[in-house]
């Protein structure tokens, strides 16, 4: 099974968007996909994926993945939740624990290659990820400003300090298209996508801000949405994997 964790410097920049979309994106092209929430005190793979909640566990006693409506395995902390509004308040060395357990002691059935949510930033429970799985490689999420650029540089440093290569950035609400006369407004400035690069590694995708997604994905049907850039990205993706 090949994994690909997908990172941020910072929260706030759509790393779980960015997730589910490229999961999506993989699956389109036949592969069988699962995502591990590994954002434990964030977790929202399931409320994007339309994941019904409820612990599931198979013949073996071991954790069952849920499935998304079009299939993909999905396993996350928020399943095991009564609602979505209820706190995880964990320190530091229990969340890493949670995160080991969730990719460890799970049935990932079929699953051909795992797309990691990771937890936001550089502390233990993203070095977590990045040591106790080992990914094959990871893409950093970020968006136009100067500082989340900025913040995003620690994302490629934390992943070469590690030894997990990257594979590229993602700059995301890159833009938003306007529906009347298609002119791209640049909502969070201009990009920086030549200056990301710059950090040794290439922009993957620039994408759009586009308001239907964000309705589809809190309606839990984000996999009904059309998704050209996505799946343009899990193509790249999946061609660059080492």
């Amino acid at each position: 099974m090949k994994h690909i964790a997908v990172m941020s410097g910072k929260g706030g920049v759509g790393k779980s968007y960015v997730a589910s979309g490229l999961a999506i994106g993989l699956h389109r092209m036949g592969l069988r996909v699962g995502v591990l929430d590994a954002d434990i005190t964030g977790a929202s793979i399931p409320h994007v994926l339309g994941v019904a909640r409820g612990a599931r566990v198979n013949p073996d006693g071991r954790m069952a993945v849920g499935r998304s409506r079009g299939g993909i395995a999905v396993v996350s902390m928020s399943l095991l939740m009564p609602a979505d509004d209820k706190a995880i308040i964990w320190r530091g060395p229990l969340i890493s624990r949670a995160i080991t357990q969730l990719h460890d002691d799970t049935d990932w059935e079929d699953t051909e290659v795992m797309v990691i949510d990771m937890p936001p930033g550089t502390s233990d429970a993203a070095l977590t990820v990045l040591q106790s799985i080992v990914p094959d490689a990871a893409v950093a999420v970020s968006t136009p400003q100067d500082l989340v650029t900025t913040v995003a540089s620690r994302s490629h440093d934390m992943a070469l300090q590690v030894g997990v290569p990257l594979l590229g950035f993602v700059e995301n609400m890159a833009y938003l298209e306007c529906p009347h006369c298609g002119e791209r407004v640049e909502l969070f400035g201009a990009s920086r996508a030549e200056q990301l690069a710059e950090c040794g590694a290439p922009v993957l995708a620039q994408l759009p801000l586009v308001p239907g997604h964000a309705a589809l994905a809190d309606a839990g049907r984000l996999e009904d949405a059309q998704l050209p850039a996505f799946e343009a990205l899990a193509a790249e993706v999946w061609k660059q994997l080492p």
